[in-house]
């Protein structure tokens, strides 16, 4: 079965730190570059971080740019965002997702991007 799993979120308080896991199953993941992607309530779902292939580059969006690093462990399938510095409006589900089109996923572009998760839910409040 092709899938992505996601995990790690949780309620943290404004400051705080968590790591999130992506982990891919049932196809070649390291053929796939890897975004992650969150949909806060009332809002579109919109991309936050994209990871190549070989995990050589990398693109996060202006919001978390600094604040968060993606990664990934080839030989584990899995990619991580580790988000630092969390803030109130980082509230949201994250979603991970796959494509053989690097170029859909460094856009942060959720159209394009397939197998996707269901989601984990990162509350940030105090």
């Amino acid at each position: 079965q092709l899938q992505t799993v996601e995990s790690g979120g949780g309620l943290v308080q404004p400051g705080g730190s968590l790591r999130l896991s992506c982990a891919a199953s049932g196809f070649s993941f390291h053929y796939y570059a890897i975004g992650w992607f969150r949909q806060a309530p009332g809002k579109e779902r919109e991309g936050v971080s994209c990871i190549s292939s070989s995990g050589g580059s990398t693109n996060h969006a202006d919001s978390v740019k600094g604040r968060f690093t993606i990664s990934r462990d080839n030989a584990k399938n899995t990619v991580y965002l580790q988000m630092n510095s969390l803030k109130p409006e980082d509230t949201a589900i994250y979603y991970c997702a796959a494509t053989l089109t690097p170029s859909v996923c460094m856009d942060l572009q959720r159209g394009g991007m397939n197998y996707w998760g269901k989601g984990t839910l990162v509350t940030v409040s105090s």
